[in-house]
């Protein structure tokens, strides 16, 4: 079939069965759900597959490294493969995977197989994320509309974060280990199925094929990256098992930047990084995801390690926070036409500041009310003020035939943003605390990564005012 044929084809099967356009953004923001969530869920399970499985501490920590760097590895490989093969197409698929992939780990009887498992829910994550925001995009019109939509995928995504701990809690808790995966199973299916029934193709080829060479070499120099990034955690940041892959992660990514300026049909057309929103919007998530990720963890920690709450309890405890940044989100499309989206996003971010500066004077005997509940309310309200004007940024003004791949972009700077940052966080954090493992040694160290944090949130909101475009601009038509 021509593109000519094979267009005009979608565009009758979007004609004949368009869904409703609050189902597109359900089954949008039920796929961002579960990929995001699967980043944070397994975190209190890990104690007990340590147990079951004699996974040793190295081995324990790739559980959430295996999904954390096939994720972002592949994030760029999938938002294109959506453009180039179909948005719907790339849904299913990737959910498919992400579900089966779900089941090997809720089975696995060795550790090996679980972390298998763990790099294969990654790969089925970074091939579904981007399809998320581009399926929903492309369903609802630029405008209030396309924001208030955008609002809810960024509320639900960060939510997905945010109900982690809790969720975990809850499984393991009650049930066992396992089901921090197999919850996946029936929630998948259920997603496939109204996938498959009400979603509409759709895909801007134009008869292109994907730039192999480009993708090969994006794809091993994020992962590569990320890999180098988790291994500060354990072995620092001077040793070689940390350096040699940032350096070579570095490189690979130049050599991909070099090899696209030559291509005929990229990958990633540099050009996208010359649009003021694009470039703008991906570098102040980027910088703020680095502050904000990890905010659960050292929040989680605090409240179980100095505090003695339980996983569940401690899961409890951020309730309010995985609130607040529900509504943070969802106010930001009111405010947007009024101040504008890069103001929205600035005050986001200093109000985040501001929760970050607070939660920086922790005692080891702090008072849930003011230790946790009120400066994570603030932080997290802020966080999800700042997300909806930032995605809607980054999504803008690009052409159709690259929404796919500009969405896989701002999946891969918030995820890259957040696990670099994390890392010096925890350096930073695990440097003040000295090794001791008191509660005043410990809050100290926690104390610092946050306040480090709040100043990195300040740098990024002089980025996003002096950056960042006033308002959204409107859509590019098609540059081919």
């Amino acid at each position: 079939m021509t593109p000519m044929l094979r267009a005009a084809e979608d565009t009758r099967m979007s004609a004949r069965i368009a869904p409703p356009t609050w189902v597109v953004i359900a089954l949008a923001c039920a796929g961002q759900f579960l990929v995001v969530l699967d980043v944070s869920v397994v975190n209190v399970a890990l104690p007990s597959m340590r147990t079951d499985l004699g996974l040793s501490g190295p081995g324990l920590q790739w559980v959430v490294n295996a999904y954390s760097i096939a994720f972002a590895g592949f994030m760029l490989l999938g938002g294109r493969a959506g453009d180039l093969y179909g948005r719907k197409r790339m849904f299913l698929v990737g959910l498919a995977l992400f579900t089966l992939a779900s089941v090997g780990g809720g089975l696995a009887q060795e550790g090996p197989q679980l972390l298998l498992a763990r790099a294969a829910q990654g790969l089925g994550a970074a091939v579904l994320a981007p399809s998320t925001l581009t399926i929903l995009t492309s369903a609802v019109p630029e405008g209030a509309a396309r924001a208030r939509a955008i609002a809810t995928w960024t509320a639900v995504g960060a939510g997905g974060g945010a109900a982690g701990g809790l969720v975990g809690g809850l499984l393991v808790d009650g049930l066992s280990w396992r089901w921090v995966l197999l919850i996946n199973v029936p929630i998948g299916a259920v997603v496939l199925a109204g996938a498959a029934r009400w979603l509409v193709e759709s895909r801007a080829g134009d008869g292109r094929r994907l730039d192999l060479p480009g993708a090969l070499l994006v794809t091993a120099g994020l992962a590569t990256l990320a890999y180098g990034i988790v291994q500060t955690e354990a072995e620092g940041w001077t040793a070689a098992a940390t350096l040699v892959p940032l350096c070579a992660g570095a490189a690979l990514i130049g050599v991909f930047l070099v090899v696209e300026a030559r291509t005929a049909a990229p990958l990633m057309p540099l050009k996208l990084l010359r649009l003021r929103s694009v470039s703008s919007a991906n570098a102040a998530m980027f910088v703020s995801g680095s502050a904000m990720f990890c905010m659960w963890f050292f929040m989680t920690l605090y409240a179980q390690n100095v505090l003695g709450y339980s996983p569940l309890g401690a899961g409890l405890a951020l309730v309010p926070s995985s609130l607040a940044v529900v509504i943070g989100s969802k106010s930001a499309p009111r405010l947007m036409p009024v101040v504008g989206a890069r103001n929205v996003a600035v005050l986001g971010t200093l109000l985040a500041a501001a929760g970050f500066g607070w939660q920086s004077t922790m005692t080891a005997d702090g008072s849930y009310l003011t230790a946790i509940m009120l400066p994570g309310i603030l932080m997290m309200a802020g966080a999800g003020l700042a997300a909806t004007p930032l995605a809607a940024l980054a999504t803008s003004g690009a052409a159709p035939e690259d929404a796919g791949l500009v969405s896989g972009l701002v999946n891969t700077s918030r995820v890259m943003g957040g696990s670099l940052g994390l890392a010096v966080m925890f350096t930073i954090a695990a440097n003040r605390t000295g090794g001791s493992t008191s509660g005043e040694a410990l809050t100290a160290g926690y104390a610092l990564a946050f306040r480090v944090s709040g100043v990195l949130l300040l740098a990024g909101a002089v980025l996003m005012l002096v950056w960042l475009p006033r308002s959204i601009s409107p859509q590019r038509n098609s540059r081919r």
